[in-house]
C-alpha cells in the first residue's frame, strides 16, 4: 500500500494511492517494464483515496471516506513530517572510496533537522552565498510507525511502518571545512521526502537511481548496503528512543555530484517510485 500526504486547496491530507506508479529505477519486483518504459511514467494515470484518520494513528481509527482525487490534480507534500531524521553515512564501499574514507565498522550516525524536510516538486534551495559546491545524495528512507528503543535485530520489521525516497542533500565544502555536518545536511530543503510511503515491500535488493537533468548519475542497489536495514535500526534505537514518523535515511551509493540553480534532480527507487526537485539558487 502506498500512503500520500497531500493538499486539496489549503486542507492537508493522508490518502492510499491507487495505480500503477511505475518509475525509473526499473521493474526487477515486478513494478514496470524496464528502465527505458518507466523513464516516461507519469502519475497522470494515479487516484488517491481519502483517508479519514491518521495513519499512525490506531488501525481502527484510518479508513477511507470514499473521496478519491486524480494525482495530478492535487499537491504531493513530505508524506511524513518527522521529528528527527537519523542519518546514515558511508553506507556503501564505493561512495565511502570516492570521497576518499574508508568504510566504518560500524554505522555512522548523523542528524538532520526536521525543517530540511521538502516534498516532491519543492525547491532545493542552494545556500550560495554560503556555499560553492550542493550534492545530490539519492537514498532509500526508513519511516517509523511505532515508538520504539532498544529494537533487537529479529524485531525491527515490527516498528517499519514503510519506505519513501530520500535525498540527503550536502554542502560538501562546508562539509570538509566544518569537520562535522551539521551546518552542511541541515540548511532549509536539505531533505527531500516523497513522493509516498510505500508500506509493503521487499527492500533487501532493490534499484536505485538517481538522475540530474534526465543524466544517470546514481545507479545501485541496496543489496550493497553494508550495513543492512535490520542492523541499523537495531544500532540506531540503541541510541536513542524513534518517534512514530520518525525517518532512517540508510546511506548513498556511489555517483554523488554537485548541483547548480536550474537542474532537476530525480531519486527513483524500485517499487517505490520517483522523487524529483528542482534546483533554485537562494537569491
Amino acid at each position: 500500500m502506498r500512503i500520500a500526504r497531500f493538499a486539496v486547496g489549503d486542507e492537508v491530507r493522508y490518502g492510499v494511492v491507487e495505480g500503477d506508479p511505475a518509475g525509473p529505477a526499473g521493474s526487477r519486483n515486478g513494478t514496470g517494464t524496464d528502465a527505458d518504459a518507466d523513464a516516461d511514467a507519469s502519475p497522470s494515470g494515479l487516484t488517491v483515496a481519502e483517508m479519514s484518520g491518521h495513519p499512525f494513528g490506531p488501525a481502527a481509527e484510518v479508513a477511507l471516506t470514499g473521496a478519491r482525487y486524480p494525482v495530478a490534480d492535487v499537491r504531493l507534500l513530505a508524506p511524513v513530517l518527522p521529528s528527527k531524521i537519523v542519518a546514515i553515512g558511508r553506507n556503501y564501499l564505493e561512495h565511502a572510496r570516492e570521497l576518499g574514507n574508508e568504510p566504518p565498522a560500524e554505522p555512522l550516525i548523523f542528524l538532520k533537522p526536521s525543517t530540511a524536510v521538502i516534498g516532491p516538486a519543492d525547491a532545493i534551495v542552494r545556500p550560495d552565498r554560503l556555499s560553492q559546491r550542493v550534492d545530490f545524495e539519492g537514498e532509500l528512507a526508513i519511516v517509523f510507525g511505532r515508538l520504539c528503543r532498544d529494537v533487537p535485530p529479529g524485531r525491527v520489521p515490527e516498528v517499519i511502518f514503510g519506505y519513501t525516497c530520500a535525498n540527503d542533500v550536502t554542502a560538501r565544502d562546508l562539509q570538509a571545512s566544518d569537520g562535522q555536518w551539521a551546518r552542511a545536511k541541515g540548511f532549509d530543503t536539505f531533505c527531500p521526502l516523497g513522493p509516498w510511503i510505500e508500506t509493503d515491500l521487499d527492500v533487501t535488493d532493490v534499484r536505485l537511481t538517481t538522475t540530474v537533468n534526465d543524466e544517470v548519475k546514481q545507479d545501485s542497489s541496496t543489496s550493497l548496503l553494508i550495513h543492512d536495514i535490520a542492523t541499523l535500526v537495531s544500532y540506531v534505537t540503541a541510541v536513542m528512543t524513534i518517534l512514530p514518523g520518525d525517518v532512517l535515511l540508510t546511506g548513498t551509493p556511489a555517483g554523488v555530484g554537485p548541483l547548480v540553480a536550474g537542474d532537476t534532480v530525480s531519486v527513483a527507487i524500485e517499487g517505490i517510485g520517483t522523487l524529483t526537485n528542482r534546483v533554485t539558487d537562494s537569491d
